[in-house]
């Protein structure tokens, strides 16, 4: 264990949704006597403090959209145009997920024109240098951030089943560096974000031609040693290709101002089961506090 202070941000879009389609499938949406849906909510409750109770962090940061439109909107028209619009019962949760994380005195980090995903990139690399840095989140796209002192946790089947990607075991697990997820979602495009890549381009392809010129731009400046129906792809595909690859990279560089003392981990347990409680109407906020009795920070 290292000294430094363990930076826990959670990917709170990640969690909601996570939770909510979890249990939305049954038609048990959690409604409340002031008729607001909480099963999202609930959901959202159990991760969240699992991720705490299991990385023992001292502070904790959580990342959100900010509405649906963001600088890559502008950049491609048709980015996430394929998403349907959030369930009507969520849309209410959205704002009080936010509230539960005020409640635990975490702060909120969002910034309208930017994903979450960037949010996050941008703290990560701005604490590395000072802090060990973990983030949770379901987000495969997130495994470009993995870097010394910052470690990516994808949330797996079953609450509390991590997989913990690090700057010792990337290239072990995926067979590429971290930054190579960017060349590779580059090369074939990803539906659920609805960008192209290369078409007819998958995922054994991509690996392949990544481990032989290791970058794009390598391969483009050798293309005469790929096969010819490669090489007819790079020209009918080229504008693709470049759009994707910069649709696929997390922006680290976002205008936010934070700071690191704002992130201390130090719930008030009073004001969380008094929020959850009286607000929120769960009727036995002990589930959760239970589990973070260990984790508070002693001065």
């Amino acid at each position: 264990m290292t000294n430094k202070s363990q930076v826990l941000i959670i990917d709170g879009m990640a969690l909601l949704f996570r939770g909510f389609f979890a249990t939305s499938f049954t038609g048990n949406f959690m409604i409340n006597s002031k008729g607001i849906p909480r099963n999202g909510l609930f959901g959202f409750l159990n991760y969240f403090c699992n991720a705490i109770e299991t990385f023992q962090p001292t502070h904790v940061i959580c990342c959100w959209d900010m509405g649906s439109k963001t600088f890559r909107n502008d950049m491609y028209k048709g980015y996430k145009s394929n998403r349907d619009a959030p369930p009507e019962e969520l849309i209410p949760q959205f704002d009080l997920a936010k509230d539960i994380v005020s409640a635990f005195q975490v702060p909120n980090v969002g910034v309208v024109g930017y994903e979450a995903d960037d949010c996050i990139g941008t703290l990560a690399k701005q604490l590395q240098a000072d802090h060990e840095v973990t983030v949770v989140t379901g987000d495969q796209d997130m495994l470009q951030l993995v870097d010394e002192q910052i470690n990516i946790a994808i949330m797996r089947k079953g609450q509390g089943n991590y997989e913990v990607f690090d700057i010792d075991n990337f290239y072990e697990k995926r067979g590429l560096t971290p930054r190579q997820i960017i060349e590779l979602k580059g090369l074939m495009g990803d539906s659920s974000d609805n960008y192209p890549g290369i078409k007819g381009v998958g995922e054994k392809t991509a690996l392949k031609l990544l481990q032989q010129y290791q970058t794009i731009d390598n391969m483009l400046e050798d293309r005469a040693s790929l096969t010819k129906g490669m090489q007819n792809k790079l020209v009918q595909y080229a504008e693709d290709l470049a759009i994707s690859r910069k649709l696929a990279e997390i922006f680290t560089e976002v205008p936010l101002t934070f700071s690191i003392e704002d992130a201390l981990w130090n719930a008030d347990h009073c004001m969380v089961h008094s929020f959850l409680l009286d607000e929120l109407e769960f009727k036995n906020p002990e589930r959760w506090l239970s589990k973070l009795q260990k984790s508070k920070v002693s001065e």
